[in-house]
């Protein structure tokens, strides 16, 4: 059985969510934070020693990073469902856009977090962070121009991957910032298999 090690307020959410489109059967095990330090307990760093969700544990293995078990369960399980072929002309772009969601779209999304936390102190950065949100979120929104999805026609796993950017983005930004980005958002978040994530584990 797939086990889906999932920690509170955190981004377990897009793996819940690819598992039941796929239609497979898992189990998932939740953690809570420390409510003082805001950190995964003790017990998740049993299942993977840097103690951070989601984690995934199938068939004797243990995997880490969202882009990376996307990318297992969709060549394990997926029969050519939610990804393009290797040799298809918008695989290069699906491959790129799974990475990017991590690599690149967060970072300035978990800054504007962690640095919004400091205060005044934390004034002079703010300038910066606003203007790759700015940056990132815009070209985000104008690739979703006349589309519905990100890659093809249909929902791939970088759509999944990228799905926490994109409703982050109307609660940094607002609904009305991004548009082609809300409506993503909204269109995904009313999939049957979101809302069976959603009532399996939780907001």
């Amino acid at each position: 059985m797939i086990e889906v090690h999932h920690l509170n307020a955190s981004r377990s959410r897009r793996i819940t969510w690819m598992l039941e489109e796929l239609g497979l059967p898992y189990d998932v095990v939740t953690y809570q934070r420390d409510p003082v330090t805001n950190l995964a307990p003790p017990s998740l760093k049993a299942i993977h020693p840097l103690g951070k969700a989601p984690v995934l544990r199938d068939r004797g293995k243990v995997f880490i990073e969202s882009g990376a078990i996307i990318d297992y369960l969709l060549r394990q399980y997926g029969a050519g469902r939610f990804m393009p072929a290797p040799d298809a002309v918008e695989y290069d772009r699906y491959v790129e856009l799974l990475h990017y969601a991590e690599g690149s779209a967060m970072l300035p999304l978990l800054l504007k977090l962690y640095v919004g936390r400091l205060g005044e102190a934390g004034a002079p950065l703010h300038p910066r962070i606003e203007g790759e949100i700015q940056n990132h979120l815009g070209w985000l929104d104008s690739e979703l121009a006349g589309r519905d999805y990100f890659v093809g026609s249909g929902l791939t796993g970088a759509d999944v991957q990228l799905s926490f950017v994109a409703q982050i983005a109307a609660r940094f930004a607002g609904r009305e910032a991004f548009p082609n980005l809300t409506a993503f958002a909204d269109r995904i978040e009313a999939r049957p298999a979101y809302q069976r994530a959603m009532a399996r584990s939780g907001a």
